[in-house]
């Protein structure tokens, strides 16, 4: 099912035997659009980490609880690999996760698609990528950043500017970002349209802002999408035909749901 990504912010972490924080916030990677970690406030337990879990360990999302429950005890998440809060988070600090949760770094694949798998923790025998002669780091640059850091970022046409990125659309099976949602509300009356992260060309950092390889007219003819309204099937087959994305850009069928604003989470 697709879901508003930030709308998870606040959702508790529930682990196998109790509580062990909050999400915050998610790291994705900007070349294969796969949210990598959630970012989770752990409030007085370990308030003075970075606690980060791969959505592998997700077995289940509750939304009328608001929380995610995953497969994984207090104590596992507690003898992870320790990550200073001001510290950035690293290729090598990744695959040292990686090999702590047996996690296959390739976990669902490329762009938009593929489940979650796991790899016996042998497999990486905490190999450091800077160091192994294999060269664990060719598997790929994870290129993180944060989706509260894009949500607000401008969005520019091949031919002018036409709004700014709204939300994220999440598959909560697979965990990519099956669709941007841009507002286009001083360009185009306040529409909303969906932009599949295909046509993102390029992301420039520094000047928040996208670069789409699609032009303003092309986007003002888009397929007209109402937030309040499933997204099923046919209305992704109607986007694939006007934009001619690749069939493989769309996930199985599947409906929205956008959940009430968060409530205030609780202390842990």
């Amino acid at each position: 099912m697709l879901r508003q990504g930030l709308a998870f912010k606040g959702f508790s972490i529930e682990a196998t035997d109790g509580r062990m924080g909050t999400v915050s916030d998610f790291l994705f990677d900007e070349k294969t659009w796969k949210l990598r970690w959630l970012v989770v406030d752990a409030g007085n337990w370990l308030k003075d980490r970075k606690l980060l879990l791969h959505p592998s360990a997700i077995e289940k999302a509750d939304v009328p609880a608001r929380a995610l429950l995953v497969k994984l005890t207090r104590d596992q998440v507690e003898k992870s690999p320790n990550i200073a809060n001001d510290e950035p988070v690293s290729q090598q600090m990744e695959y040292r996760l990686y090999g702590y949760y047996g996690v296959d770094p390739m976990w669902g694949g490329s762009n938009y698609g593929g489940n979650a798998v796991t790899m016996p923790m042998a497999a990486f025998d905490g190999a450091d990528p800077s160091t192994d002669a294999q060269g664990l780091h060719h598997r790929g640059d994870p290129h993180l950043r944060s989706l509260a850091e894009v949500t607000g970022y401008n969005i520019s046409a091949t031919d002018g500017e036409i709004g700014h990125v709204e939300s994220f659309l999440i598959d909560d099976e697979s965990w990519d970002v099956r669709y941007l949602v841009a507002d286009t509300r001083n360009w185009w009356f306040g529409r909303h349209v969906l932009l599949s992260p295909a046509s993102v060309q390029e992301i420039v950092w520094e000047e928040h802002r996208m670069h789409l390889n699609l032009t303003c007219y092309k986007i003002k003819g888009s397929p007209p999408w109402d937030a309040a309204n499933l997204l099923d099937r046919a209305y992704e087959q109607m986007l694939q035909a006007y934009y001619g994305w690749p069939a493989k850009h769309l996930p199985p069928q599947h409906a929205i749901d956008l959940p009430t604003p968060p409530a205030r989470a609780e202390a842990v």
